[in-house]
């Protein structure tokens, strides 16, 4: 179980042999056919991890490359795959283990605050250089 806030860098598209809620598994134990092996978000999250951990908000805040083969990973990569990396995931511990909900909400406030100024900073360095 989670004990941080953390969020994920990409989504896999193989590997899932697990069954869901409703007993359900696709039968290629993939996600997309013919998807890519991975897809990794636009955000740099490495970026927005240490912009929010910057500011010192007593939630510790960590990256991972995997979200686990399962309904996270699952749904995440299917995400990316339909917005073309332009998607997000971050996983949060249950309240109270460690933190309260006011820690988790303004955690989750900065780290979207962060997200959305490092998509708006990198949209406008890709325009730039298209202009050109």
């Amino acid at each position: 179980m989670a004990t941080t806030v953390t969020l994920e860098k990409c989504g896999h598209n193989v590997g899932y042999r697990g069954l869901d809620n409703c007993r359900f598994c696709p039968g290629s134990h993939c996600c997309v056919e013919g998807g890519p092996e991975c897809i990794d978000s636009v955000i740099d999250m490495d970026q927005v991890c240490k912009r929010v951990s910057d500011l010192d908000l007593d939630v510790l805040v960590t990256i991972s490359k995997d979200a686990g083969r399962y309904l996270c990973d699952f749904t995440y990569y299917t995400s990316l795959y339909q917005s073309h990396g332009r998607s997000a995931f971050v996983h949060v511990p249950p309240l109270g283990k460690p933190y309260t909900a006011e820690q988790l909400g303004r955690a989750l406030q900065a780290i979207i605050e962060e997200m959305l100024n490092v998509l708006e900073h990198s949209e406008s360095d890709i325009n730039c250089h298209n202009e050109h």
